[in-house]
């Protein structure tokens, strides 16, 4: 077997001269292959034609990984000036496809290609200078100026794919073939797929921070799943198997489509895989820069959309269950090929992947891993699992949006790389994802399965909901303690030496105080008003981890994860039970709790009173209502004349503490040290946070 094109970096070493020279070495192939595939154009307007309306031209491209080097290296510190302002502004964010109907008609005043050429020579030597200055240690880790620049270097590796296929969608008289990028050669007809059992067993995706390959962000973390026995397709589907689909006009029967699928069926009106070129009675292929007569055994190369409705239409003609694979289902048949990472391919390429077997998809008989074919390389192959951040994300601060935007349940995973995928995109743990209208040089193979698709986190955008989350479970900020968890520590305190056996947190917004109050109470119920706030409980119950963005400064944003094994609450989270409930008028079964907390609740309500007159016959002789609230009535929450203090009456000042006494005073006792100070503070960006202070009051049932 041949040797991939560029061999795999690793973090860890003995000697770190001999690592700086083979960064060195890898950074210079990369940036020259990268320069080579842009040989393929062949005159001058092919630089500045759009292949496809949702993309910039190349030219953007060509300069945009150069650029990449010098924004992230400011970023980082290691430069302290730009080379090219202008430049670095013209190439620095590409059109994300974010639908396949949004056209960006956006004018820019592109330089010349010669231009770029100088500036990425300048880059060049920019980022050489750096390897041979910057003091090395070895491993290199995520915080090591180092990570800057292999980040570099695989973003090129990503772009020299995504080019290659704008440079496919261009038309064939703009290209012409590149030595370098050679394609294969051997075609015929295909082999009979068939479904082929795949054992049931355990799979575990993620990396740890001590892992000695490079990886992007999305990749950190853990995530453990038992699957049972499924069935797989042994290899990809072909063309040839693909052709039944077409020719039995599954492009224009909305049966096998869904909503979105129909949608761009319907735009982009589709009538057979994109990189098909109709020839009279037959077809041609279209590669990075020929046609020629259609591989039948090569596998078909189509979006998540496209595979899915073939599925679907399968499905119908066999009677069977398929559909696309999910990312377990995926991994469970990389496990089950034997393969190593890439890491120890430096001797013999077992697929065709890293440009090893040539540029172009090959046979899918080709390449045999395990009991399935093309389980790695070939083309990427599309799964059903939208992208998300495993437990224990966390975002690289150099390149805060490589990959949040995409947890959009837009974004779909593909896996196993392609045949001009290189560095980390060759890796098992190699996480990309792409909208499911997208062209990648991707196909898919099908399952019948019984494994039922997880449900995958989206990150929480509305701004209230972030908030109170990070109000919950985010930092500390100077040096506040943590409200929600303050306000148990006091009530679990009141209730020394009696029975703590029922609780209810009513108010509970996202939930961390009854968390906290599951820590000591065997069963606590958790009620609010907003479902929006009851669904982040719920999901941290579920899943353990939640995660949200937060609002850095104006448009800029930061990616948090509440987790409750960092906050030592996974064993209190099946002590707890959320549901959506109006406090002023609480279902029977709200009933016989021994501690019933209400945090800053009270002047948010829309009848404060008829709440205060009610909860008395939910608690247990003995037991306690736990109340604070900052006293901020506003009448977009209660009406005037509902406030039970802050204004005068009979001409004297009534406070919301006076009221309390007044209505509680009946069936409760006010204990001693009550009331108290509590201060809390909310953050609503990186530089405003409200600081505030609740009074505590403690009352005991008679």
């Amino acid at each position: 077997m041949a040797r991939t094109r560029i061999a795999a970096l690793r973090l860890d070493g003995e000697d770190a001269e001999q690592k700086r020279e083979e960064i060195r070495r890898t950074f210079h192939e990369t940036f020259s292959l990268y320069e080579q595939l842009f040989d393929h154009l062949a005159e001058p307007a092919a630089w500045y034609e759009k292949a496809i309306p949702l993309r910039h031209p190349l030219i953007f491209y060509f300069g945009h990984s150069a650029t990449f080097y010098v924004n992230k290296l400011q970023v980082a510190g290691l430069i302290g000036r730009r080379l090219d302002p202008r430049l670095e502004s013209v190439f620095a964010v590409g059109v994300d496809e974010m639908s396949w109907d949004d056209l960006d008609e956006t004018h820019y005043d592109w330089p010349s290609v010669d231009d770029v050429r100088q500036y990425r020579q300048r880059v060049r030597e920019l980022v050489d200078g750096l390897i041979g200055e910057t003091p090395l240690s070895l491993p290199i880790t995520w915080d090591s100026p180092w990570w800057v620049i292999l980040m570099g270097i695989e973003h090129e590796n990503i772009h020299l794919e995504t080019s290659s296929v704008l440079m496919r969608q261009l038309p064939l008289s703009r290209v012409r073939p590149v030595e370098a990028f050679r394609p294969w050669t051997p075609a015929g007809a295909a082999p009979d797929n068939i479904l082929q059992a795949v054992a049931g067993g355990a799979v575990r995706l993620g990396k740890e921070r001590a892992d000695p390959r490079y990886g992007w962000d999305n990749e950190y973390g853990l995530h453990q799943a038992a699957l049972q026995p499924f069935h797989a397709s042994r290899f990809l589907v072909s063309n040839q198997e693909f052709l039944a689909f077409v020719e039995q006009d599954g492009y224009s029967d909305s049966r096998w489509w869904t909503a979105e699928g129909d949608r761009w069926r319907r735009f982009s009106q589709a009538r057979h895989p994109t990189f098909w070129v109709p020839d009279q009675d037959t077809w041609r292929l279209r590669l990075i820069a020929e046609e020629r007569p259609m591989p039948w055994n090569w596998p078909v190369e189509v979006n998540a959309l496209e595979a899915d409705a073939f599925c679907r239409w399968k499905s119908a003609g066999t009677r069977q269950s398929l559909r696309l694979p999910s990312e377990d289902e995926w991994r469970r048949l990389r496990d089950l090929s034997g393969l190593a990472d890439s890491d120890a391919w430096d001797d013999a390429v077992p697929g065709n992947i890293g440009l090893a077997a040539g540029c172009s998809p090959c046979p899918v008989d080709q390449f045999r891993q395990g009991d399935f074919y093309d389980a790695v390389g070939n083309v990427w192959q599309w799964t059903a699992t939208p992208i998300y951040p495993f437990p224990g994300f966390e975002v690289h601060p150099v390149y805060d949006d490589f990959t949040v935007p995409t947890f959009d349940q837009q974004h779909n995973l593909i896996k196993g790389g392609s045949f001009i995928s290189l560095g980390n995109e060759m890796q098992r743990e190699a996480r990309y994802a792409f909208r499911r209208h997208f062209f990648q040089h991707a196909g898919f193979r099908y399952v019948a399965s019984p494994n039922a698709l997880p449900e995958v986190p989206v990150y929480e955008s509305d701004a209230l909901v972030s908030q109170y989350a990070e109000f919950h479970y985010g930092r500390e900020y100077y040096g506040v303690a943590n409200f929600a968890a303050k306000v148990v520590g006091i009530a679990v305190e009141a209730m020394a030496g009696r029975p703590l056996r029922r609780a209810l947190d009513i108010g509970c917004a996202v939930g961390r105080g009854s968390f906290e109050l599951a820590r000591h109470c065997p069963e606590v119920t958790g009620l609010d008003f907003s479902a929006r706030f009851i669904s982040v409980g719920v999901q941290l119950r579920e899943r353990g981890h939640f995660s949200y963005t937060l609002t850095e400064e104006g448009e800029l944003q930061s990616y948090q994860t509440a987790d409750l094994a960092t906050l030592g609450l996974t064993g209190a989270a099946n002590r707890v039970r959320f549901f959506q409930a109006d406090a002023c008028n609480l279902k029977p079964l709200y009933r016989d709790y021994d501690l019933v907390v209400a945090a800053n609740l009270i002047d948010r309500l829309h009848h404060p009173r008829k709440f205060l007159e009610d909860i008395a016959d939910r608690i247990l002789p003995g037991g306690l209502l736990v109340i604070t609230s900052p006293y901020t009535w506003l009448e977009e929450y209660t009406a005037r004349s509902e406030w039970l203090g802050g204004f005068k009456r009979d001409g004297e000042n009534l406070s919301t503490f006076d009221a309390l006494r007044e209505i509680l005073s009946g069936p409760f006792r006010l204990r001693d040290g009550s009331p108290q100070d509590l201060p809390f503070v909310i953050r609503e960006t990186a530089r405003k946070y409200q600081h505030s202070i609740a009074q505590v009051t403690i009352w005991e049932r008679l």
